[in-house]
């Protein structure tokens, strides 16, 4: 059975739509589409205080960190994914609360390290996001309570909003 031509460019021209409602739908998704809630980041980055590498961060709150470029910074370990020529980096102290789970999340791209007794610390979940306004990734950790380094290395721009929490 043959197909109208006039009924094939119908045919044609609906799965295009479609496919671009598919498009559409998914970018509107924006920070819904993390893998948990990013509300509070929200909030935390909108009222971010400037902090300098080096600072203390306070887990429940947010800084918008002044990177340096990544050469000059002393990292306590290497970033377990060599950061580019030319981009940005910090690190922070952070106390890890009892629980022993934080989550980190940062306004923009960068890679984010967590030491804790001069080793770097596997992360325990990731959600990425690129269509969310304001945030682009949280990560989170499982660490012992007491003192950590948060390292970021691998920033294209020299200032990243950073938000240190526990797990909801």
């Amino acid at each position: 059975m043959r197909v109208p031509f006039a009924m094939r460019k119908v045919v044609v021209s609906l799965f295009a739509i479609l496919a671009g409602t598919s498009v559409a739908m998914a970018d509107d998704a924006g920070c819904a589409a993390f893998k948990w809630p990013v509300t509070r980041e929200e909030a935390l980055f909108a009222a971010a205080p400037a902090a300098q590498s080096g600072a203390d961060l306070s887990v429940g709150e947010a800084a918008d960190v002044a990177l340096a470029p990544v050469d000059t910074i002393s990292f306590t370990v290497p970033p377990e994914r060599a950061p580019a020529a030319g981009t940005f980096g910090a690190t922070a102290s952070v106390a890890v609360p009892p629980e022993g789970e934080l989550q980190i999340s940062l306004s923009d791209e960068a890679w984010i390290d967590v030491v804790q007794d001069g080793k770097a610390v596997k992360l325990a979940a990731f959600s990425g996001v690129k269509t969310c306004p304001g945030i682009r990734k949280s990560v989170r950790f499982k660490l012992a309570a007491g003192a950590a380094t948060v390292q970021l290395s691998g920033a294209k721009k020299a200032g990243l909003k950073v938000a240190v929490l526990t797990p909801e």
